[in-house]
């Protein structure tokens, strides 16, 4: 079972490698899109950290439900509903974390059609989940297995044209750029697999 304190590193971790590279992000989003991913996973970031510094109770299921609620105030497209359906019944044990994912892609998968090879962060989100759910022993092998899926999805990215969003009307201009989203994705993944070892 994952407890408090593990839950805690886990976002703290998350929330540093998002404020590490949110420039980056709003470098790659700049070339065909609006530009301003970094700053909304920086938004997000800086709430997740003032999030924790509150939090008092062990409650882990009303915490990531609060965060949830609160990163989907932020908006900014699609960051806000992936990271605003992470929420978990309970004591979060395997079952239940793999449960999460599944439940993240569901959420997304009601928002977006976007498919792996749109250049979307589905390129990160939906291998991650799928490596998740095959994944065997504890959480930290679940999450090493996401997080590497989530990485490779999104280096995989930079070789699809974009079908979404503004950088759809750049076509082929887009292959060789990583897309943002995915990016972030990636590191999400990463924060929480390395936030627990």
């Amino acid at each position: 079972l994952l407890s408090k304190p593990e839950i805690e590193k886990m976002f703290h971790k998350v929330a540093e490698i998002w404020q590490e590279n949110k420039d980056y992000l709003s470098e790659i989003d700049s070339r065909f899109g609006d530009g301003d991913h970094g700053v909304t996973i920086g938004k997000i970031a800086s709430l997740i950290e003032k999030k924790l510094a509150a939090w008092e109770d062990d409650d882990i299921e009303e915490f990531l439900e609060d965060l949830g609620d609160s990163t989907m105030e932020i908006g900014g497209g699609s960051a806000g509903p992936l990271y605003g359906t992470l929420s978990g019944g309970g004591a979060i044990d395997e079952g239940l974390l793999k449960e999460m994912f599944t439940e993240c892609q569901s959420a997304m998968e009601d928002i977006t059609n976007a498919k792996v090879g749109d250049k979307t962060m589905m390129d990160a989100l939906i291998p991650a989940v799928a490596a998740a759910e095959a994944a065997e022993g504890d959480c930290l092998a679940i999450l090493e297995a996401a997080k590497e899926a989530a990485a490779r999805g999104a280096k995989e990215s930079e070789q699809y044209v974009s079908k979404f969003g503004r950088a759809r009307s750049y076509k082929e201009q887009t292959i060789g750029t990583p897309d943002a989203g995915a990016v972030s994705t990636s590191l999400f993944f990463a924060g929480l697999c390395d936030g627990l070892k």
